[in-house]
């Protein structure tokens, strides 16, 4: 269970890593394709805007994900507080699991349930209820960002408490 905890991760990794590159580029390109129009030919298409805006979305939630999994995520009071102990350590991967817990499980939770309940009064149930204007697609094709960095961020939390230190990976690769 352990390995299949750890290899999904791996996997979600590689495959977000990908995604967010893709969302980069889509929102470069359609940033460019923007700046062109509205300067060269003083016509600017009205979709440029909403898909940069839209893979800027995708891009920050996802690199939420990336740097979760690499442990390059902001560590607020590490420049504050010196490093624990060694027989601290422990206690603050705890502690820090715990924030993540309390961030992410109402994020999921209600991003699929409502405040009284019920499925259908859940973010993504609400946002899917709307169409983006300009490229009339359903809201809920931008929403599901959240929930599913979410859900990598848990999996990724999950695959470090299987023992997935992805910091003594990388230095045994720079060996």
């Amino acid at each position: 269970m352990r390995h299949y905890i750890i290899s999904t991760s791996d996997r979600l990794h590689f495959l977000m890593r990908h995604v967010a590159i893709f969302a980069v580029c889509l929102m470069f390109v359609t940033v460019v394709v923007q700046i062109i129009a509205r300067y060269v030919f003083s016509a600017p298409p009205i979709w440029t805007e909403d898909v940069a805006r839209y893979a800027m979305v995708w891009t920050g939630l996802l690199g939420a994900t990336l740097s979760f999994k690499t442990q390059s995520d902001a560590v607020l009071m590490q420049s504050v507080f010196p490093d624990p102990p060694h027989r601290l350590a422990y206690f603050a991967k705890a502690v820090q699991s715990v924030a993540v817990l309390t961030f992410i499980l109402p994020v999921i939770y209600f991003c699929f349930v409502g405040l009284k309940g019920g499925f259908a009064k859940g973010y993504i149930a609400r946002q899917s209820g709307l169409t983006a204007d300009t490229l009339g697609i359903p809201m809920a094709w931008i929403s599901v960002a959240v929930p599913v960095s979410m859900i990598i961020i848990l999996i990724h939390l999950l695959a470090r408490w299987a023992g997935d230190d992805v910091l003594e990976d990388s230095a045994a690769q720079l060996d």
